[in-house]
């Protein structure tokens, strides 16, 4: 397995990490036999890095996380997000004192451990200044209840408010080839602290690996069928993307999937992509991006075949789209 060492005292890591929000819903039905097998394989193909969250299946994923990975705690990084709360009108932040410290404790149950690697906070609560909720998060750093600290989504405004708290270690937020927003701010500004992102949808929710087409009908519950880019007259628009991709990906006798995550791989060390997978057929092709090497010929051709502007529509419909700090 190929790893990375991010920051000048951070552990060596897995240079790719496994995001398990689908594990438990998000994008449809799942089963959760395989998502434990899942979990397993990637551990003994050398993933360090595993991603999850309170809110997803409302504590579901991390209950599946604890109970098939806690006897082999001291082989992993474990990272988990907090500081929103579901509700029936959608999620809402969640960011004050008392509601990190009582989200605090329950992840630990539900992860069966003592500590967590990475806490990030999921969203900025608008009530609460970023500064108190990352000095209640290194509070919990000082008790050892949390290793490092992360946020979600932020502006680079925002992070360098966090870091003068106390240093944020990464950032997690969209990136992939068809979404480059942190390019321009955000990346820039995690070097000049020492932090690294951590590329969540790095597939484009599915859509890169060239699995959704046009008649493509979403189950019950999966978040896309309320995401604008991913339906009508922006979900074909991005579908030529996806073609230009595939064409591309069997040159190089590649999948698209595994393409896409080449050339995230591509952006430097410090970019820690951690694509989601419930199968261990798709972690099994993720992986394989590792050892696919992408020439100069093949980055000019990527970068003629995807628009610089990226996809088209939002990737949130517009409750999720107020949750991200801009």
């Amino acid at each position: 397995m190929h790893t990375t060492t991010p920051g000048p005292a951070g552990p060596a890591i897995s240079r790719l990490g496994l995001g398990c929000m689908s594990m438990t819903g998000t994008y449809g039905s799942t089963d959760p036999h395989e998502a434990a097998a899942t979990l397993l394989e990637a551990l003994d193909s050398g993933v360090t890095l595993y991603d999850t969250g309170d809110f997803y299946g409302d504590g579901a994923n991390e209950e599946l996380l604890g109970r098939t990975l806690a006897p082999y705690r001291d082989r992993i990084v474990l990272a988990t997000k907090t500081g929103v709360r579901r509700t029936a009108e959608g999620l809402v932040p969640a960011g004050s004192p008392d509601d990190l410290r009582r989200a605090c404790e329950a992840s630990l149950r539900r992860l069966r451990t003592d500590h967590i690697d990475v806490y990030y906070l999921a969203r900025i609560d608008p009530a609460v200044p970023v500064e108190e909720s990352v000095g209640t998060l290194a509070e919990l750093v000082a008790q050892g209840k949390v290793g490092r600290i992360g946020l979600s989504e932020v502006s680079a405004a925002t992070l360098r408010r966090a870091h003068s708290i106390h240093p944020i270690s990464a950032a997690q937020t969209e990136y992939s080839l068809w979404e480059r927003h942190v390019e321009n701010d955000i990346l820039p500004t995690l070097r000049d602290l020492g932090a690294v992102l951590v590329a969540y949808s790095p597939l484009g929710r599915g859509l890169l690996t060239g699995a959704v087409h046009a008649t493509t009908r979403y189950e019950r519950g999966d978040f896309r069928a309320t995401a604008p880019r991913y339906n009508g007259d922006d979900l074909k628009a991005n579908l030529a993307i996806v073609d230009a991709l595939t064409r591309l990906a069997a040159a190089k006798g590649a999948t698209p999937a595994q393409v896409a995550l080449a050339w995230l791989l591509t952006r430097g060390s410090d970019v820690i992509p951690i694509p989601g997978s419930s199968r261990r057929l798709h972690l099994r092709d993720n992986l394989a991006a590792l050892d696919l090497h992408l020439t100069a010929a093949d980055l000019s051709a990527i970068d003629a075949a995807v628009p610089t502007t990226g996809a088209q529509g939002a990737r949130y419909g517009d409750h999720g789209i107020r949750l991200i700090d801009e």
